[in-house]
């Protein structure tokens, strides 16, 4: 038993410091997220930003959230965060993205009209470990074309999504699991609660 945990603990090393490379290089990565799996790059740089748009044929003017390890890493992308953010991400007991206003240190591409940004903490291992070695945000976004149905789990991201990713993470490949879209919660600088998604 030690032996297959070994291994799939190598695996997931390889993947991630894989993946750190590309995305440093302005690369796209396909990888497991603590939803569904998803289109993953640098959050800071535009370039990458734009090839993830293309890759899911999507107007720019729609915004992407970004996932980060831990909660201590939102107050570098955000302006000024409301302090009723600190007691929902302590109390989720599922993941959640919180729409931020005044976002900062993140590409202009990827924000919304007003400026905004959906920012997810996550405590799913491959994810955190990606966003905690990487160093920066990351994008993370269905794993499909836009306007087409979002892949509940590897075995239905179509092959032309893959084929036009930099990187293909292996690590939880075979899994069947049918995981939900996060909730969002939007905030806005008074801390005034608006529920997006369940």
């Amino acid at each position: 038993m030690r032996v297959i945990h070994y291994t799939i603990g190598k695996e997931m090393i390889e993947d991630i410091k894989k993946s750190c490379q590309v995305m440093a290089e302005g690369g796209v990565i396909l990888y497991p997220t603590d939803t569904i799996w998803g289109l993953g790059c640098d959050a800071t740089n535009p370039d990458a930003v734009r090839k993830v748009y293309e890759i899911k044929q999507r107007a720019d003017s729609k915004a992407m959230l970004v996932l980060v390890d831990s909660a201590v890493k939102v107050d570098f992308y955000v302006d000024e965060v409301p302090s009723v953010a600190w007691d929902l991400i302590e109390l989720a007991d599922k993941p959640m993205t919180i729409i931020y206003s005044g976002a900062r240190n993140l590409a202009q591409n990827l924000l919304a009209e007003d400026g905004s940004v959906g920012i997810r903490v996550t405590s799913e291992d491959f994810s955190r470990q990606l966003c905690q070695r990487f160093r920066k945000a990351i994008v993370s976004t269905s794993a499909n074309i836009s306007g087409q149905p979002s892949p509940a789990n590897f075995s239905e991201i179509s092959e032309e999504i893959k084929s036009l990713v930099d990187y293909v993470v292996t690590y939880r490949q075979n899994e069947m699991s049918r995981p939900k879209p996060s909730s969002i919660i939007k905030l806005d600088k008074g801390g005034v609660i608006k529920i997006i998604r369940e």
